[in-house]
């Protein structure tokens, strides 16, 4: 600590420069660059634009998307602005993929399969069955599943809702599912759920264990806090962005086999092969024989996906990505007519449909087998990212192009699953934490004002990612250093308007948002509700809990606390020791301590709805045995900060 204070007294602060840097123009630089990626794709290309509005039946007339409590889940009109050309602001083949994915409304696949398409990140696909609608993957939220089902209704005719599919474990494709259906029709027969083996676990993994992480990150990946804007959001790659409401979760009734199966669903005839693994860790796609039509979940669609996504999962295997998508090509390349998928507009055509999948596979194949051959002669992931290159088939296929994943990003995160974070250069396995090395950076430049002067001559050549290099450690070496936040505010702003993806778009302009006007984001998607909460087994519960355990604020020596929810007919049992919480499915006999309490009731007690002690006086919670255990098991978790610092230190 002592080296830090005198290294920071090395330097002074930044006094204001000249010239202000610029905001919310592109600079000569920028405009340049994207007009040299105008003039190397063939933007004019009007197959995608046919495809995303072949078979449009209806829209939504209302201006807005409401949820239940009157707040607004969704703008109809918030992307109206892509409606022209591409401003110098925005790259071109991403203002291309914005304004494709901002078509909206009711499509017909073939007469039997139908797409609500462009009020979520995802779509819904509705199937007429025997007796009612199948829905695959209702959304992010409540209530724009609701008004597509509705919307549906109207146009088609009136049919309930028999059957919903989760494809896979990511929340913009099953947290909408109270849109469509209940827990009472779930619970009376009328409704079944099927989902991939495993969904339940990873849905967990990824929503609640790591949920508040991941929730500040998507800030970040989808430009939550940007307004739709041609200097904000313009889109994410994979769909233009999350809707806004309440996330649920819904134990599926029936989980698909590993093996994959073949089963009729109201009357239509299913062929499941299994991908998890791939895009997500429990995930299937389908066969439709009745109407030739593959539907490939998120495996396949109409971008490069993400290797390793930006908000943090964990990292996916390209190799069996491209084996999976090779045994679809195999398997029903040649006999379907259709491909569909639950992120952007069909393919028609068989011949289409195998060109598709060809790219894709050999996408995959592409950045798996370039980052291990280079690896294999000794570059390093940062080597590697620069020299990944592409493969023909992106100049032409714009179903291939880094819309939302990227050839740099995923090459390292190729690079990662092999190696780890490591490069084996000494020198960077044990480097030093941002803040002290920033400081040191700065006082061996000579101080504030010299390193200033670097970053600035450097955002002068539009050498933005050097620049953004020496602005960062000025910031992180003073948080306070308010002209060195201005430019690299400006700094991020540039490369966000250069850049393809939209995912790196929404990573740099809401960086450069926060250092401008602060980290005061207010309303964010949670998957911290009690909705999520209570759909998930009791000890996977506690395994979230135990993630929050600091052996520094223990005040016990510690027992077995057994928890028992009779509602749910659950037990878990808690090893609670100085350093270590352990939660074990069922109940302990030698639990020292012992609470039964309703799970929704322990849900409130968890978002601190209601009190332990106003539990206990109405005889909804009861406790035996060493009952200052449980306090001394809550009162070791850290407090949730779900808006943590990024940008600055």
């Amino acid at each position: 600590m002592k080296k830090l204070i005198f290294a920071l007294a090395t330097f002074t602060a930044a006094t204001a420069t000249q010239a202000a840097p610029p905001q919310g123009i592109a600079t000569e630089a920028t405009k340049a660059a994207n007009a040299e990626v105008a003039a190397r794709l063939p933007i004019a290309d009007q197959t995608d634009f046919e495809n995303a509005n072949r078979g449009f039946l209806a829209r939504i007339e209302e201006d807005q998307i409401l949820n239940a409590d009157g707040s607004v889940a969704w703008d109809v009109n918030q992307f109206d602005f892509l409606k022209g050309e591409a401003p110098d602001t925005v790259n071109p083949s991403l203002w291309r993929q914005g304004k494709l994915n901002s078509i909206h409304g009711l499509f017909e696949v073939v007469p039997g399969i139908y797409q609500i398409r462009g009020y979520d990140l995802a779509q819904m696909t509705l199937i007429a069955g025997k007796t009612g609608w199948i829905i695959i993957d209702p959304l992010t939220t409540p209530a724009p599943s609701k008004a597509g089902l509705a919307l549906a209704n109207k146009t088609l005719g009136d049919r309930p809702v028999v059957a919903v599919l989760f494809t896979h474990s990511h929340g913009d494709h099953f947290g909408g599912v109270n849109g469509v259906t209940s827990v009472s029709d779930i619970q009376a027969g009328k409704v079944q759920i099927i989902a991939p083996h495993g969904f339940l676990a990873e849905s967990i993994g990824e929503s609640v264990i790591a949920g508040t992480a991941m929730n500040r990150r998507v800030q970040f990946q989808f430009g939550t806090a940007l307004s739709p804007s041609t200097t904000g959001h313009v889109g994410g790659g994979l769909g233009q962005k999350l809707s806004s409401g309440n996330v649920a979760l819904l134990p599926p009734t029936r989980s698909i086999s590993k093996e994959g199966e073949t089963l009729t669903v109201d009357g239509i005839t299913f062929e499941f092969m299994d991908a998890g693994e791939t895009e997500a860790p429990a995930e299937f796609i389908f066969y439709l024989p009745q109407y030739k039509a593959l539907h490939t979940a998120e495996v396949v669609t109409r971008t490069f996906h993400n290797v390793l996504t930006p908000r943090g999962a964990l990292v996916r295997d390209t190799l069996k990505w491209s084996k999976v998508i090779d045994n679809m090509l195999a398997k029903y390349g040649a006999k379907s007519d259709v491909l569909l998928a639950s992120h952007h507009w069909p393919t028609w055509g068989s011949d289409n449909v195998q060109g598709a999948l060809k790219n894709q596979r050999g996408l995959y194949r592409y950045v798996h087998d370039q980052t291990m051959r280079q690896a294999n002669q000794g570059a390093t992931m940062h080597e590697i990212a620069e020299n990944i290159g592409e493969p023909d088939f992106a100049k032409t296929d714009f179903g291939v192009r880094d819309y939302y994943g990227t050839l740099n990003h995923n090459s390292k995160a190729v690079y990662q699953r092999y190696f780890g974070w490591w490069d084996a250069n000494p020198a960077l396995y044990h480097q030093l934490p941002p803040v002290e090395a920033s400081t040191k950076y700065v006082a061996a430049m000579g101080g504030a004002d010299k390193t200033l002067t670097v970053g600035e001559q450097a955002f002068a050549d539009g050498d933005y990612r050097w620049a953004a290099t020496i602005f960062n450690h000025l910031v992180f070496a003073d948080g306070s250093n308010e002209v060195a936040r201005k430019w690299l505010a400006s700094t991020y702003e540039q490369l966000g308007f250069q850049t393809e993806a939209g995912t790196w778009r929404n990573i740099y302009l809401v960086g450069a948002k926060e250092l401008r006007e602060g980290n005061n984001v207010k309303d964010s998607i949670s998957t911290a509700s009690a909705k999520v909460l209570n759909g998930i087994p009791a000890v996977d519960l506690f395994d979230a809990l135990a993630t929050r355990f600091n052996p520094s604020k223990m005040r016990s020596d510690g027992g077995i606390i057994q928890f028992i929810f009779p509602d749910r007919k659950e037990a878990v049992s808690v090893d609670l020791g100085k350093s270590v919480m352990f939660p074990r499915n069922g109940p302990h006999d030698a639990a020292t301590a012992r609470v039964t309490i309703s799970r929704s009731d322990f849900t409130k007690l968890l978002l601190r709805e209601v009190n332990a002690l106003s539990l206990i006086e109405t005889g909804a919670m009861e406790i035996s045995g060493n009952t200052a255990l449980m306090a001394a098991m809550f009162g070791a978790l850290d407090e949730v900060n779900p808006q943590f610092d990024i940008v600055t230190p």
